[in-house]
């Protein structure tokens, strides 16, 4: 009995590392495997009797190799001796973040299962109510992630960027509708293709449900054409609605950025990039996060080479930097910002990243924390956050705008489409990481465009930069690791989503849905 339970460990775990690596590729790469590679972990949630600890073990492996795959480019932060830290720092430093990430990620599939566990075993369910229950637990799951400071590879981001029908459920409650639809065709498939026997280490197939097997085609089937509903329908760009934007991918590292040869680098190359977009006829110029990475001195703002070249040109600039947030005589803390100089020698709009990197742009239990990792970030405080109540305030009409990685969360550009937002801008660094990453943060912008119904403009360091409509189709995508200037048009609109009016309605339907019929079959 031991050894063959031992046998049943091996291949149960063989199964899901196999199926949690498959989700890992999905992203960007490979998008139709997300529909299938759920299923093992759900044929564990089936289990009628099992061990609570060994389903979860079961649980961590399946999102270990999820998360462990699709964030591996995080390892891209080693080499960081130019910071003064030793090759062996560095690369503890990575693998560190890499493992931190990885099983915070993999948290939200333990999380589902121990409360799928713990529901069933109070009152078990089976067939259609079992995938409503597992659907609506999961999609709260991620809803709670969402809500925290690091989150990235919700199952919602492994369509993206190639399958726009899917990614069009965005459009009726975010991100989080694509995420229901994936997590219910695996649910359904699980169903279909049979149960586990008693024992918790033997799967015993009994029998195809073809009835179950049916409802799951048509279910996929169904959320495509829904989809494609959604694509089709789309309204047309206006064209008095046109904005040609310039976009300068500078390309500096960030290892010669901090230094003060490289601050000059930097300015001279945006400079000599907005004025050969301005010549080329933009409306508005577009810099990536931190393009200048000083402080913002709004005492010698009239001599900021910026400012001025801005009044003479007469064309507004969006340009990426810190500017200092004073809250008393003795703390002035920054912020990282985006500033619209206007052709009057005004700041005219601001936005401040509300969704900061930890360790990164500011330090948790600082007063504990600081004295370890302090000195391995470039400013000597924390960076302190905006807020939610935010809009990139431009003289061509107020934009959605969002820094870094914060394209991930959707909830932060659907309040700023609300309340006005007629097209979106990123700026991001993404040095030193791989095309890879950068490709999954250009898919996390698709998603936001496609949920908001809104052109998105794309502008980081060393790349990739682009444009992308409101259907989710790139227009221009830059090369990595390479300088660009680009001129590109992108359109102001004015629609509102039911995702964008409403928000997640879906999640705590799926809930109520979910408790109403667990309840019934309770009764």
């Amino acid at each position: 009995m031991i050894n063959a339970g031992v046998k049943g460990w091996d291949r149960t775990g063989l199964i899901l590392i196999g199926s949690g690596l498959m989700m890992g590729l999905a992203p960007v790469n490979a998008w139709p495997l997300a529909w299938f590679a759920l299923v093992p972990l759900w044929q564990v949630a089936q289990r009628p009797r099992q061990s609570f600890r060994r389903a979860l073990a079961y649980t961590a492996i399946w999102g270990i190799a999820y998360h462990g795959t699709a964030l591996s480019w995080i390892t891209g932060l080693h080499p960081m001796m130019w910071m003064g830290v030793p090759w062996l720092g560095s690369v503890a430093i990575a693998l560190f973040a890499w493992v931190f990430i990885t099983l915070w990620g993999a948290a939200i599939g333990m999380t589902w299962m121990a409360l799928m566990l713990a529901i069933t075993k109070w009152q078990p369910v089976k067939g259609a109510t079992r995938v409503l229950l597992g659907t609506a637990l999961w999609c709260a799951v991620e809803w709670v992630w969402s809500q925290g400071p690091l989150y990235w590879s919700s199952l919602s981001y492994t369509q993206s960027p190639y399958n726009l029908l899917a990614l069009h459920l965005g459009q009726l409650a975010g991100p989080i509708t694509v995420t229901a639809a994936i997590v219910a065709v695996n649910g359904g498939i699980a169903e279909a293709i049979g149960r586990y026997s008693q024992s918790y280490w033997q799967p015993l197939v009994r029998e195809f449900d073809r009835r179950a097997a049916i409802l799951t085609v048509c279910l996929f089937i169904g959320v495509h054409l829904l989809g494609f509903g959604l694509y089709s329908r789309s309204l047309a760009d206006r064209p008095d609605e046109a904005i040609s934007v310039g976009l300068i991918q500078g390309n500096v590292p960030t290892s010669q950025k901090m230094t003060g040869q490289g601050i000059q680098a930097s300015r001279q190359i945006y400079l000599d990039g907005y004025e050969a977009l301005v010549d080329q006829g933009a409306d508005l110029v577009i810099t990536p996060e931190g393009a200048i990475p000083q402080e913002w001195d709004a005492f010698l703002q009239d001599r900021n080479l910026f400012v001025r070249a801005v009044a003479n040109r007469d064309v507004p600039l969006v340009l990426g930097t810190f500017v200092p947030q004073i809250i008393d005589d003795r703390s002035t803390p920054i912020t990282q910002s985006l500033l619209t100089l206007t052709p009057e020698g005004e700041v005219g709009g601001r936005y401040n990243k509300v969704k900061l990197v930890p360790l990164g742009e500011y330090i948790p239990f600082e007063k504990v924390l600081y004295p370890i990792v302090g000195r391995f970030s470039p400013f000597a405080a924390s960076m302190v956050p905006g807020t939610f109540q935010q809009m990139l305030e431009t003289p061509i009409g107020p934009m959605a705008a969002g820094i870094c990685y914060e394209s991930a969360f959707a909830e932060l550009f659907r309040q700023q489409v609300a309340r006005g937002g007629q097209a979106i801008v990123t700026a991001s660094n993404n040095d030193p990481y791989s095309p890879r990453q950068m490709m999954q943060h250009h898919a996390q912008d698709v998603m936001r465009a496609v949920e908001t119904d809104r052109w998105a403009a794309r502008v980081t360091n060393t790349g990739i930069s682009g444009v992308v409509d409101h259907q989710g189709r790139s227009h221009w995508l830059s090369e990595p690791n390479y300088y660009a200037a680009r001129l590109e048009t992108i359109y102001r609109r004015q629609t509102l989503t039911p995702y964008v009016r409403w928000g997640d309605w879906l999640t705590p339907l799926l809930l109520v849905a979910a408790i109403m019929a667990v309840g019934f079959g309770r009764r």
